[in-house]
């Protein structure tokens, strides 16, 4: 009640960009059905790494080190440990070098890549030298004025930007984020099991003071469509904090602290999942030749629901052998039952021109939902 009770105060003052911006997103979230998200599969396979900030915009700094450096430092740090110990996850940074990437571009490098984990690693500031320690955020309504103004400093790099209409009309000012409260994620569960135990692994494995998890409107993780976290390393404007984030010594005892939260996290998720059969069709329209039969089949997964949606929906018109199967409280719907993967890439280009832009293609056996490296090796016995 109280947000919406915000936006008619808003509305109210006449503050009409805003207030358009606001009537954008709720007709979004009330009138265009279930949102469309990236879909996932049983294994964490793909971790795209976002060190904050980068060239021409340094973000916080200390009296001797600028944020954009030390995030870099720890997400390399980070994805070397990822890739050496963990050699069956793809790695992909927002950027490897002192560049300036754009938020919005830091979100779709992880959606274009189908990310299973987005990592956004930042620096924290304050007025005060006294604070110190780690936090760690996901998107949501932020409780009080502290987490808000992280936010906002975070998200004063869209300053640097040359394209703010990437935003819609966002400009950082405190009426602006009660529109990105609205955006709940399907993956916010996820994203906070995750955060806490980043959280746990700072104070045990690196040292450090973990100040908890939080939710705030960052811009960064608005649009991304996996489990994302964004994390306060510690605070620059701390002396002894910033000597120790400065430091290889503290940067690797940082970055190794994320790597064991992430593999406790993909540990626990994969189990979970192993011992779920998650697929249930429910409607096998024609395809012309079926593979039904077979050991491996393909669909292209096209679309995610947090409610049942019938497959015989008219959204779904013109699309072929619609089925769905439940995956962690989430409706997963597929189309196409196909015995090559070659026939399910033509099809996925054939759904996303219809506007399904992260259509992707899955493999099931046995009506359960295999990745698609199994898919290769049965395929070949």
């Amino acid at each position: 009640m109280t947000i919406f009770a915000n936006i008619g105060s808003i509305l109210k003052q006449g503050l009409i960009k805003r207030g358009l911006f606001l009537w954008i997103v709720l007709s979004m979230v009330f009138y265009s059905g279930s949102p469309v998200f990236a879909q996932r599969g049983v294994k964490i396979s793909t971790v795209v790494i976002d060190a904050g900030h980068g060239g021409k915009d340094p973000g916080a700094s200390g009296k001797h080190t600028k944020e954009k450096n030390v995030t870099l430092a720890i997400a390399l740090k980070l994805g070397y440990y990822i890739h050496h110990y963990m050699p069956d996850v793809r790695v992909i940074y927002t950027r490897k070098t002192d560049r300036f990437i754009p938020l919005y571009k830091r979100a779709e490098i992880a959606n274009k890549n189908h990310a299973d984990i987005f990592i956004s690693i930042h620096c924290n500031s304050n007025l005060s030298s006294r604070p110190y320690g780690a936090e760690t955020y996901v998107l949501g309504l932020h409780k009080n004025e502290a987490n808000l103004e992280v936010a906002q400093k975070e998200n004063a790099s869209i300053l640097y930007e040359d394209n703010p209409k990437e935003y819609d009309g966002f400009d950082n000012s405190p009426e602006s984020y009660i529109s990105l409260s609205l955006f709940q994620s399907p993956y916010l569960k996820e994203s906070l099991d995750l955060a806490n135990k980043i959280e746990q692994q700072m104070r045990a494995v690196a040292g450090r003071k973990a100040r908890g998890v939080f939710q705030a409107g960052f811009l960064v993780l608005w649009r991304t469509t996996m489990p994302s976290v964004l994390i306060e390393t510690g605070f620059l404007s701390n002396p002894k904090e910033e000597a120790f984030l400065a430091s290889s010594k503290g940067q690797t005892k940082i970055a190794y602290a994320i790597y064991r939260a992430f593999k406790a996290y993909k540990t626990e998720f994969e189990r979970e999942n192993a011992v779920h059969h998650p697929t249930t069709s429910v409607s096998h329209q024609s395809a012309g030749k079926g593979t039904s039969g077979t050991r491996v089949e393909y669909r292209v997964q096209f679309y995610t629901s947090s409610r049942a949606v019938p497959v015989s929906s008219s959204r779904f018109r013109g699309i072929s052998s619609v089925t769905y199967y439940k995956q962690n409280g989430l409706y997963k719907y597929t189309a196409g039952h196909f015995s090559s993967l070659s026939q399910a890439v033509s099809y996925q280009y054939a759904l996303r021109k219809k506007g399904f832009k992260d259509a992707f293609v899955v493999a099931f056996s046995q009506n359960r939902r295999i990745s698609l490296s199994q898919a290769k090796k049965l395929k070949k016995k």
